[in-house]
């Protein structure tokens, strides 16, 4: 008895102080036609802190996600934001947005939301570090090619950048997570897809980057690509992968990564 006790009183002992605060907001997108929720994480310090500003980190949900998939599927997604003392950002990318401006659908411009409406929201309405140093993007599936489509194309926004187990290469799959939908079909607009496929970006040396995949992940071989294809334009970044298949079991571990990455990241520009 007095064990089951002592064991109980380290629990509470190890989660003291972690008390992060959710909140679910409609931003008003013009690029979407609609108002959008986000889910936002502030650390316990934010609401003690009155001068104090926090990097911020932006997480992309995978296919047929939504804004609240991180919050509810990463089981200690909170005490992580409170541990690192960073604002978390979890956007809506719909159910099949692959967070690109579509050329075919006039209401799925998520590039242009995201670099253009939600950011500056974000800074406006919280105590952000509103530079690239002190803001980062992630994201998972669908989401990790998001993550590292919209870092790669806006360096001015983003210093850092992540994916794990992304479908960073688009092409192979054609008829696949309605992709087409969001392209039109790949064999009528094969440089459309070339265009916006991860693999295709331009990546930059400044940037700092993450890459992780579960080896039993559907996604493992078109990340090897773009590994591979990175040694080989010489740049810099590191690339992981593990145990692990395309599910949230990988990634609840990959998320405690991430967050330890790009707190290094934002310590190291200080």
């Amino acid at each position: 008895m007095k064990k089951n006790t002592l064991l109980f009183l380290l629990l509470c002992i190890q989660f003291i102080g972690f008390s992060a605060a959710v909140d679910t907001i409609q931003v008003n997108s013009q690029f979407l036609k609609k108002k959008s929720p986000i889910v936002v994480v502030t650390p316990q310090a934010y609401t003690t802190s009155n001068d104090k500003r926090f990097p911020v980190i932006y997480f992309l949900h995978g296919y047929s996600g939504n804004h609240r998939s991180w919050v509810e599927s990463s089981p200690d997604f909170q005490q992580l934001v409170d541990q690192y003392q960073v604002i978390a950002v979890c956007v809506d990318g719909g159910y099949d947005s692959w967070y690109f401006d579509s050329p075919i659908a006039a209401s799925y411009q998520y590039e242009s939301y995201i670099s253009k409406e939600l950011i500056p929201f974000i800074d406006n309405k919280f105590k952000t570090k509103a530079e690239p140093n002190g803001r980062v993007i992630t994201g998972l599936s669908m989401g990790g090619h998001g993550a590292l489509y919209l870092g790669t194309r806006h360096p001015e926004l983003f210093g850092a950048m992540a994916s794990m187990s992304g479908g960073v290469d688009i092409v192979p799959f054609p008829n696949n997570w309605n992709i087409k939908g969001r392209l039109g079909k790949y064999e009528e607009n094969k440089a459309v897809w070339e265009k916006n496929a991860v693999i295709n970006q331009t990546f930059s040396p400044s940037q700092t980057i993450l890459i992780d995949c579960g080896i039993d992940d559907f996604f493992i071989g078109v990340n090897r690509a773009l590994h591979q294809k990175l040694m080989d334009n010489k740049i810099p970044h590191e690339y992981t992968e593990r145990p692990g298949a395309h599910n949230w079991q990988y990634w609840s571990i990959s998320v405690r990564n991430h967050f330890y990455f790009f707190n290094a990241f934002f310590n190291r520009i200080k």
